[in-house]
């Protein structure tokens, strides 16, 4: 079996991948008659007791979930106080959510937020990075002959959000990405709760931005949002509230979310409070369903956007999440033509008869 070492606590640990031939294919990717490509991955679908509704590929297989928990690590923000101390908008928790385009209305809202704070971009320590889902917010940069900032990073609500739980609590500024700082280590005890699971050797890497990711099965991920997007049963009365507040705030700013043409703000425009669902780097994707006590974990074993994006419809498809009136107003994430340079359709990415809808 092949292994992937990740860097944990100073010392190599072997973490256990899956293997492409172990998980079914679940998109295809098609050019006329021909499946030109395929890709396969593992959903769990999951209810808040942590009974398993639906099941493809390995789920019991640690994955990195990256962004996909910005929700969850927004949770001590609120449970702190320190969202209320600061005085955040929903559309700035929205934000701590997000993995934004870096349009204007992303880095007005950052630096706003930080100013009230009285610090500046130089305290976040996800550092620059230009944009990467927006290329007419790129071109725009280029153009004025401007290089990013740290608030163009597509953390930076996430952060700018750890720094207001850190600055509230009287916590080091410096240093707050640390995995033994406070606010990673009250994000570690959050997840533990919403998983299941204790996390306390659980194998580690480092994300993009720079704070911890966690190793943790698919299973218990998706318990996670399924309790995140029903709460009042299963976590305490603060957080189920933080978790409730944070949901409403993304579905009430959803363009916080992402931005402009990306996945996560055209569906929870769409659905509001009924659908909420969060992207993450290398294929990972993760979804509550506050109606139906369901949460959603899935990854596509090569990480590409396109396919986790076809599993998320198709899941949510084969759940009843979408129905026909809701499909017609996404049409562009539920049918993803592929077209030539003339923009002439030529092939389609769908679901796999496994997985189809």
């Amino acid at each position: 079996m092949n292994d992937t070492e990740l860097q944990n606590a100073g010392r190599r640990v072997a973490v256990d991948l899956p293997r492409g031939a172990r998980n079914p294919v679940l998109v295809e990717v098609t050019r006329g008659a021909v499946v030109e490509s395929r890709h396969r991955g593992s959903i769990a679908v999951v209810d808040v007791t942590g009974k398993t509704a639906l099941q493809w590929g390995d789920t019991q297989v640690r994955v990195l979930p990256r962004s996909a928990i910005k929700a969850i690590q927004a949770l001590p923000l609120v449970e702190s106080g320190a969202a209320d101390r600061w005085s955040v908008s929903p559309a700035e928790l929205a934000l701590a959510c997000a993995s934004h385009n870096a349009e204007p209305r992303h880095i007005a809202a950052v630096r706003g937020w930080l100013e009230r704070m009285g610090l500046g971009e130089g305290d976040l320590e996800c550092r620059a990075h230009w944009p990467r889902h927006h290329q007419e917010t790129l071109h725009a940069l280029v153009r004025a002959g401007q290089t990013p900032g740290p608030a163009h990073n597509n953390c930076s609500g996430k952060h700018t959000g750890m720094l207001a739980t850190a600055l509230h609590l009287g916590e080091p500024l410096q240093g707050y990405v640390s995995p033994v700082h406070g606010v990673q280590q009250r994000i570690l005890g959050t997840l533990e709760a919403l998983c299941g699971l204790d996390l306390g050797d659980a194998p580690r890497g480092t994300d993009g931005c720079s704070v911890p990711t966690w190793a943790i099965p698919l299973n218990n991920l998706a318990l996670a949002f399924a309790r995140f997007g029903a709460p009042d049963d299963f976590l305490p009365r603060e957080r189920a509230a933080a978790a409730t507040r944070i949901r409403k705030a993304v579905a009430a700013y959803p363009e916080m979310l992402a931005g402009s043409g990306r996945y996560c703000t055209a569906m929870m425009a769409a659905a509001g409070e009924a659908i909420f669902v969060k992207t993450g780097a290398e294929g990972v994707f993760c979804a509550a369903l506050p109606e139906f006590g369901l949460g959603i974990a899935l990854k596509c074993d090569d990480g590409a956007p396109r396919a986790s994006q076809m599993m998320m419809t198709a899941v949510l498809r084969r759940i009843g999440a979408l129905d026909d009136g809701l499909a017609d107003r996404l049409d562009a994430l539920v049918t993803v033509p592929i077209e030539n340079c003339n923009g002439n359709p030529v092939g389609e990415v769908r679901p796999s008869n496994e997985l189809g809808f």
